[in-house]
């Protein structure tokens, strides 16, 4: 038996080390097991997210609307460019160099704030301990009083289209090619579909998405994604619903996709790249011990409670391999959380106001409820919207696409839920997420002062539409 420890985190993602630095500012004894590497053998830390996810992605996203505003927006705004060009070895370089300094960084807050690092990959055994196999195939056994599982997820491969290196890739393949592709295409129109088909659509892919579902974003504000689908349609995206992938083939240095469409044809694309985004699953594969008592549902999940407790006292699990949004951001609050319950405070996650975001652009972020889920359960709702059109600030920044919907109760004003699609989504929905875990009333929004002239002031102008009293756009006739 080697050393016992307060707590024992297994993964070094954005729910693992987050969970190990708290516990070491509560003062808990903790070590961080984690097994990826990189080519020199070393430890790699931050997961899936800092690595080959939410990072480098965004590095790519935001390099590509650089390139793609600068091509076709500068010149409304006066600035001529004579030449352009992509530099992808630049761009990957770029990137890299991002990934790296992030990442660099958690070993030197593991260090200075008492996290003990293991290179290997953890196993839970019966009893709270945690068997750690090295790169070189060495097995030690570690004690913990607290375990908190947060190994994340892996791209799910589906049997239509098996991975073929530099032809048929998922997420962490499409964000390396070494060059622009002729043609990309993608399937699955969820977030990763979208980000990554936005990436190299900019940077001048012919790009096709298939999407199984007949409605575009399912589980957003339809208002909201009908408004996006739009707008990725004049980006020149061909986005193709109630598309079943059947089979795929890579001969003639192409990429063959034969799917079928809504009316049961079957038909067929060819492109130079195609990303296979279709979901991810959760990391559980040999990661219990047949005797650790630790219960999984049926899609490999492990089984916890509100406050990411498992069946086994002491052992938690939080991040993707949970109930619950595959984000960043909440498996870092669910580590807090775990970690500040076993310091002895009494913590949660309130899991209505978890903000979702799509870094395509414009971006879409929502938080709470659709209106459709409300429509559903017959719960009485009214909402205000502003177009970012009618928006100074947008219109000064070229990016008036999209707009903000406030959706309130019917009866009390409370906020139920904030979707936007536009310019900063991103940050514009913390207001709302914040308006929100304060409970507040649309009202309460309409009587906050905003800085003119801000994106933000859409927020403000929706507010005021709930009651049909916005000021810059036209409201309907109020209901007497």
């Amino acid at each position: 038996m080697s050393q016992d420890y307060d707590v024992i985190v297994i993964g070094a993602g954005p729910g693992g080390y987050v969970a190990a630095i708290r516990a070491g500012q509560q003062g808990l004894s903790v070590a961080c097991v984690e097994g990826w590497k990189d080519g020199k053998g070393d430890q790699v830390l931050g997961g899936v997210c800092l690595n080959v996810g939410c990072i480098p992605s965004k590095s790519l996203l935001e390099t590509s609307h650089k390139y793609e505003e600068a091509k076709h927006g500068f010149e409304k705004q006066g600035l001529k460019i004579k030449e352009l060009d992509v530099d992808v070895e630049q761009m990957m370089k770029n990137k890299n160099e991002i990934v790296g300094n992030l990442t660099g960084g958690i070993a030197g807050l593991f260090k200075s704030n008492g996290v003990t690092s293991i290179h290997g990959w953890g196993r839970v055994l019966n009893g709270k301990q945690v068997e750690v196999t090295d790169p070189e195939g060495n097995k030690s056994t570690y004690g913990a009083k607290n375990i908190i599982i947060a190994t994340g997820s892996r791209p799910i491969e589906i049997p239509p289209a098996p991975m073929k290196e530099g032809k048929i890739v998922d997420s962490t393949g499409a964000l390396e090619f070494d060059e622009v592709p002729k043609s990309v295409g993608v399937i699955g129109a969820g977030v990763i579909g979208l980000e990554l088909g936005s990436v190299w659509n900019r940077l001048g892919s012919d790009v096709t998405v298939l999407e199984a579902q007949d409605t575009f974003l399912a589980g957003v504000d339809q208002a909201i994604a009908k408004d996006a689908q739009k707008n990725f349609k004049n980006q020149g995206m061909d986005i193709r619903l109630k598309c079943r992938v059947t089979k795929t083939e890579v001969k003639d240095d192409l990429v063959y996709v034969t799917y079928e469409d809504g009316d049961g044809n079957q038909q067929q694309i060819k492109c130079d790249k195609l990303i296979v985004a279709v979901g991810r699953t959760p990391n559980t594969e040999k990661l219990f011990s047949s005797d650790s008592g630790v219960d999984l549902d049926e899609r490999g999940f492990v089984a916890v409670d509100e406050q990411c407790q498992t069946n086994v006292p002491g052992i938690y699990a939080v991040g993707d391999v949970v109930r619950g949004p595959m984000l960043a951001h909440k498996a870092s609050e669910e580590g807090m959380m775990v970690v500040d319950q076993v310091a002895g405070y009494a913590t949660e996650v309130n899991y209505e106001c978890i903000p979702n975001v799509i870094y395509t652009h414009p971006e879409l972020a929502w938080v709470g409820r659709t209106e459709e889920e409300l429509k559903a359960e017959g719960e009485p709702y009214k909402v205000g919207a502003f177009p970012f059109a009618a928006n100074g600030r947008a219109m000064a920044a070229n990016a008036t696409e999209g707009q903000v919907r406030i959706i309130a109760h019917e009866e009390t004003d409370r906020i139920l839920g904030m979707h936007v699609v536009g310019p900063q989504a991103s940050e514009i929905i913390a207001q709302g997420v914040i308006a929100m875990e304060f409970g507040s009333s649309a009202e309460d929004l309409a009587l906050t002062c905003f800085a003119h002239p801000t994106l933000s002031e859409s927020v403000h102008e929706a507010a005021l539409g709930v009651d049909g009293m916005a000021i810059h756009k036209a409201n309907r006739r109020r209901k007497k």
